[in-house]
């Protein structure tokens, strides 16, 4: 007599989570792009708690979920906002003089670029997600290409750029985030999000 159970454990949708820490700290750091406010010592622990704990927890969830796309997406960002921290940690001296001296800013530019070439193949694949959701991937390879260029001195009017474009994120994932809550609260599309486009399924 085989007596196998199958034991079926639900996981909620962590999209929510990780959609609010991503709005969270962006709306935190896009202000001190566009010279709203000052300094980097408050933006820190956004990035770390919000950006990078947040996501890297919703990852954690989509993985459970079997959900390969969100599961890379959200931890790919999270170690993003990780290492963005520990390079401001450096700038700020906080590991020493030796470290703030050693400070290439071409070596962020290329961090950056290996980010936007991550970004770049996430956005196709959000394409069959939801059109919320490529909006964000959208903006995410904008933000990510003027970062770049200003990491690298290229244009004096990047940085600015990445500022307005950081705060889109962060009002369009603040959305997402909402969507994703309301929608299954209610049980029906309270904020629409899109269709995928269906060009590849």
């Amino acid at each position: 007599m085989n007596n196998t159970q199958h034991v079926k454990i639900v996981v909620a949708d962590p999209s929510s989570l990780g959609l609010f820490g991503l709005a969270m700290v962006t709306f935190v750091a896009s202000t001190q792009k566009l010279g709203i406010t000052t300094g980097l010592s408050f933006v820190i622990p956004w990035a770390i708690f919000l950006g990078a704990f947040a996501q890297l927890m919703a990852a954690s969830l989509d993985f459970k979920h079997n959900n390969i796309f969100g599961a890379t997406a959200f931890a790919g960002y999270a170690f993003f906002w990780f290492s963005v921290a520990a390079c401001w940690l450096i700038k700020l001296g906080v590991f020493g003089q030796a470290l703030m001296n050693g400070i290439d800013m071409g070596q962020l530019g290329f961090g950056f670029i290996g980010y936007l070439i991550f970004s770049l193949f996430m956005t196709i694949g959000s394409m069959e997600t939801n059109k919320v959701l490529f909006i964000i991937f959208v903006l995410i390879d904008v933000l990510l290409a003027m970062l770049a260029l200003d990491a690298f001195g290229a244009a004096h009017w990047a940085h600015a750029v990445a500022g307005y474009t950081e705060l889109a994120i962060s009002l369009v994932s603040f959305y997402g985030s909402a969507a994703v809550v309301l929608n299954h609260h209610f049980g029906r599309a309270f904020l629409p999000t899109g269709k995928p486009f269906g060009i590849f399924k």
